[in-house]
């Protein structure tokens, strides 16, 4: 459900702390969830997600709002702060969980979602593999998963793999950032 004058997007780029610290940032967007979609388990935990068995990927829900930031924005943001020519995989983390996908709520952004990848084929190097499906139930995740990095910027993973991510962000979006 969203609220008049609001819209959901579903990406999955890899491990969710890293998308959501980015996303958290940009302007117009006005919540983040971290979660779990395009499985076949009811009401998975972190814990099954991660034996990578139940089909889920782990994912961001952005409620946003298109009058301040479009949906083609964020899939640009998307796809600068992944790497979505590698299958199942972002860097050391490994696993369907971890693919790169854009789970679309309607028609129209099943469109741009494909102009925006056919764009994308021109930058990378390597053919381009982000799934492109229809967003199935989503799933939140456990509460210590939310908001992870404004919680624990110290942690190992946080210091040395999300943060350079939201450097990126921060540096390549600088006017899409929220002041």
């Amino acid at each position: 459900m969203t609220n008049p004058g609001t819209e959901i997007a579903t990406l999955g780029g890899g491990c969710f702390w890293c998308t959501e610290a980015v996303f958290q940032q940009i302007r117009g967007v006005l919540k983040v969830e971290s979660g779990y979609t395009g499985g076949s388990v009811h009401q998975p935990s972190y814990e099954q997600i991660c034996t990578g068995r139940t089909g889920h990927a782990e994912v961001v829900r952005l409620t946003f709002d298109p009058a301040l930031v479009s949906y083609r924005e964020l899939l640009e943001v998307f796809f600068t702060i992944h790497d979505p020519t590698t299958l199942n995989r972002q860097g050391n983390d490994v696993g369907t969980q971890y693919r790169s996908a854009i789970f679309y709520h309607d028609e129209q952004q099943k469109k741009t979602a494909q102009e925006v990848v056919a764009a994308m084929a021109a930058v990378w190097d390597a053919p381009i593999v982000t799934e492109i499906t229809m967003a199935p139930m989503f799933y939140i995740a456990e509460d210590y998963h939310q908001n992870y990095y404004r919680q624990h910027p110290e942690q190992g993973y946080c210091a040395f793999v999300v943060a350079p991510k939201v450097a990126k962000a921060r540096q390549v979006f600088a006017k899409k950032l929220i002041d």
